[in-house]
């Protein structure tokens, strides 16, 4: 008792060493019950969680270990302040690091919410690839980065609530100058509600090459404001999605083959004999072929052009891959080739005749 009421009565800047001792022990305990807490986070993240059938409980576990560990430190300030009780005259802290202390706690909170966003994105992404829609896809993204900027608003409006600013006020104000912020956002709000109309009407996905007015490329990335096109010269254009949910918009990978349309010109020489065998062989040459589509397709003699015997090819490739395509029409277009060099008839090309008669 003796020892007790020396240190109530030892002063260390006003305030006594009995208050200096439980203060530090406060400090003490709360730097090791964080290490504790983290060592609990861990054995709970590899025990009981991973023996459970879903997986939500680890992203919550791992969105909260952090920030539990910092709002435990903010706590102990907190307690070790209190306990100190400095005289308000001399050190006015109690009051100043109350209020620092909400505003640190409201931070975290909102750091925890970020975090759970995030382990939730992740988890609801890798849900939405098992699945054939592709409207899932996308919507996990969008719905994110919307929860995301209004933790970031809620956030910050509470905490200037608490650093004593009046946020009635603030509102208030809004409400006046609501009709100057919506038409000075005019642009923003329609390329928000465009973003929906294109998740919604899903004119495209993320990796379709589209044609779109003067853009051609593959979506990168559907956002609030832009959609990301990656061109093939590999440029990245931003497009409005107001604009974008208005343009006539052309899906290339839409399509479930590709056209091939195109004409080969004979010589005047071939006779019709030669111009059936012809038609029938390049026949023959599709129809046994393995990447054209045989649903659909026209071998026509069609036209007497200016310098040649016109015969016209119409199909289509089995595969939309433009590879794929490729390596079709370059068979084809070879053993075209064989089948008139077999033949002995002539692709013909522009030219002009000039008979000459003697002058008499």
């Amino acid at each position: 008792m003796e020892i007790w009421t020396n240190l109530q009565n030892w002063l260390l800047l006003d305030i006594p060493a009995s208050r200096w001792i439980a203060a530090l022990l406060i400090l003490f305990v709360t730097i090791v019950g964080r290490q504790w807490l983290l060592w609990l986070f861990e054995r709970l993240t590899k025990g009981i969680a991973r023996r459970t059938a879903t997986h939500l409980d680890n992203v919550l576990l791992d969105a909260a270990e952090k920030p539990a560990g910092w709002l435990l430190y903010t706590l102990g300030v907190l307690a070790t302040v209190h306990v100190l009780n400095p005289p308000e005259a001399a050190f006015p802290l109690v009051s100043l690091v109350d209020t620092l202390g909400r505003i640190l706690s409201l931070a975290i909170g909102a750091w925890f919410l970020w975090r759970l966003i995030d382990g939730l994105s992740s988890y609801f992404s890798a849900k939405a690839a098992q699945t054939e829609s592709s409207l899932d896809d996308q919507l996990v993204p969008f719905i994110t980065k919307t929860l995301k900027i209004f933790i970031v608003i809620t956030a910050v409006l509470v905490i200037a609530q608490n650093m004593g600013y009046s946020i009635s006020g603030l509102i208030a104000s809004l409400g006046i100058g609501g009709i100057a912020v919506a038409m000075a956002a005019r642009d923003t709000i329609a390329n928000v509600f465009g973003s929906v109309m294109i998740l919604v009407d899903r004119p495209f996905t993320i990796g379709d090459w589209i044609k779109a007015g003067d853009f051609e490329g593959v979506v990168e990335e559907i956002g609030f404001r832009s959609t990301r096109i990656r061109t093939f010269e590999h440029t990245l254009v931003n497009v409005p999605n107001s604009l974008l949910a208005n343009m006539v918009i052309d899906n290339i990978d839409a399509r479930s083959k590709r056209r091939i349309k195109m004409r080969i010109g004979l010589t005047y020489s071939t006779t019709t004999e030669q111009m059936q065998q012809a038609i029938e062989g390049i026949e023959t040459i599709l129809l046994n072929h393995p990447g054209v589509d045989q649903h659909f397709k026209l071998v026509k003699f069609d036209e007497f052009a200016d310098s040649s015997l016109s015969i016209f090819l119409y199909y289509f490739s089995a595969s939309k891959e433009w590879s794929d395509y490729l390596q079709v029409r370059q068979e084809v277009n070879m053993q075209i080739m064989q089948l008139l060099e077999s033949m002995q008839l002539d692709f013909a090309f522009p030219s002009r005749s000039i008979y000459m008669h003697p002058v008499e």
